[in-house]
Order: C-alpha cells, then structure tokens, then sequence
C-alpha cells in the first residue's frame, strides 16, 4: 500500500498495530470489487454454502459428482460470494465538538479516529467514504477502496474546523437516503439531541439495512461534573449561559445524564447498533482496538465510562 498520508492526526506506529487486527462488518455486505466478507449474493470463493439443481449452461465443473453417483441427479455446489465492504464515516463538527483543550478536542479525538479506521479499511481492500456535518453536510466524499482515496478524505479532515450548530437528526435521516447500498456507518458524535428523534433515525438506518456503530464522544468533565466553585456554564453552539453554584445542581445533573445515557444505550440495543461510549481521557488506539477486537466477536478490555457515583447503564 502507498505510504500514509503524513498528517498530525495519523500516527504511523498506531496504524501499523493496529493493522494486524480485521476489520470485519456484522452480516453479509454488498460491494464493487472482490474481498474479504460474506456476500449475500452467491460467487465462488472457498466456503461452500448449498446445493442447487444444474441448468443447462451451468460451469459442470461445479457439479458434485458424488451426489450424482448417489441420485443419478446433477446438482451444483454453490458457495458464499466474497466482497469488499463499503463504509460511511460521519463525523460532527458542530461547535460542541470543539469542547476541550487545545489540541485535545472532542473533534480532534473524532477526526484521530475516524483517519485511522479510514486507513485500516483501505488496506484491507474495503472502501470508505466521508461526511463532516454540523445543521448541513459540509464535506462528501462518496466511498472508494483505492489508497489515493485516502488523501481526500484526510485533506477533507484537516480543512474542517468544529463550528455552527448542529441537526444531527437531519443528517442521520439524510445520510440513510444518500448511502443507496448496505454499508457500514459509523457515526462519531456527542450526541447532544432528543432522544426520541435520534432512535427515529436509528429506525430508518436500520430500515435501509445499514450496519450502524456510534461512537459516543463525553469529555471527562461532562461526566464527572468535579466543579467546586461558582462556574458560568456557556452553550458553545447558542448565546444561552447561566452562573451556578455547582454544589446546588450537581445531584439533578447526574440524576439526568444517568437518564440520557441509559436511554441512548436502550435504544441502541433496540435497534442493533453498535454503541461505543468513549471519554476523551482513554486511549484512542486502545478504544479501537477493543471495538475491532468486539466485531471479531472477542471480549473488550475497557469498560464503559460513567458518570462517578453511578454504575455503568
């Protein structure tokens, strides 16, 4: 494969362990080229799925000449047809995701992530696309498994800067539209919406036979709510604010963040999709690896963040 892309966000030595672990997608996938996933159409890969009558015009190298010889009848062998698998990222970049120090953003944690998946699924041969999306797409770039691919989609997240507000509902109904073959989507987000509207979208993911994985983007202080002073609290993508004494609001706020994860993860789970709860302060390449370690069907390392004081919903 071509060399990476040198940007800040790809770190090479991550890629390369990384690497050695599959990318795999949860059920058969539909594709351009040949590859390494089931398919739900029939081919002639290695891996036998079922017989079938023969037709005139059939290849009779196919036929299986045992059942022949048992029931004087021809029938075919017919086998799981191998296939590339096509992969959305969609990344926010609404003003929220700009929360976090310098250099250590929720969009810097994002784009981290989101450059390296596109990179391990261009190597194995799959192909990825990209959308960064605040209240409207902002970049687009329609999935392909050539490695000069990867120099757009890693221009398009280097020219991207969290700002505006956001409508993820819109997207997420939008890119289900948009994204016309099954394919893996991997949405990367904080997730700050209505729930109800959300679970909508998931719905209509799910309708159109997508295989959905979120990643959920908290800073640390978002979950553990450690003020002790009197703060100003400032919503980043409206002008609304307040002054509060922490100590008067920490209780509800941890009552209702407990709510909002619990709900989210429910309807994840009601919807079949693959919901990863990350707090900026874990390592990313270890995030990754417990998510392609999980779709390859072995056990996670990490635990799911919660809020302190609670237990994991």
């Amino acid at each position: 494969m071509a060399d990476v892309p040198q940007r800040e966000f790809v770190d090479s030595a991550v890629l390369a362990r990384l690497s050695r672990l599959a990318f795999l997608p949860r059920g058969p996938v539909i594709g351009n080229t040949a590859g390494q996933h089931k398919s739900p159409h029939r081919g002639s890969s290695v891996e036998f799925a079922e017989y079938r009558k023969y037709v005139q015009g059939d290849d009779i190298r196919h036929v299986d000449w045992r059942v022949y010889g048992r029931t004087d009848r021809f029938y075919m062998k017919e086998f799981e047809a191998d296939t590339n698998m096509r992969c959305m990222l969609l990344v926010d970049c609404s003003r929220s995701m700009a929360f976090g120090e310098a250099g250590k953003t929720k969009f810097d944690y994002a784009r981290r992530m989101a450059a390296t998946l596109a990179h391990l699924l261009t190597r194995q041969g799959d192909s990825v696309g990209l959308m960064c999306f605040s209240d409207q797409i902002v970049h687009e770039i329609p999935p392909r498994h050539k490695a000069s691919h990867l120099g757009h989609i890693f221009n398009a997240l280097a020219n991207t800067n969290p700002e505006g507000t956001t409508n993820l509902s819109k997207i997420l109904h939008e890119a289900a539209e948009k994204i016309s073959r099954r394919a893996l989507v991997i949405v990367f987000s904080d997730f700050f919406t209505s729930i109800p509207d959300l679970l909508n979208c998931f719905k209509h993911i799910q309708f159109r036979k997508h295989d959905l994985a979120v990643f959920h983007l908290l800073h640390d202080e978002e979950v553990n709510f450690r003020f002790d002073r009197p703060t100003r609290f400032a919503d980043m993508e409206t002008s609304f604010s307040m002054i509060t004494d922490p100590a008067t609001v920490r209780e509800l706020y941890v009552t209702e963040l407990d709510r909002y994860l619990d709900d989210i993860k429910r309807g994840c789970a009601e919807f079949q999709v693959d919901y990863q709860r990350t707090l900026l302060s874990l390592n990313y390449e270890e995030v990754l690896a417990d998510f392609l370690l999980q779709r390859m069907g072995r056990p996670r390392s990490t635990t799911d963040a919660s809020p302190a004081g609670t237990s994991a919903p």
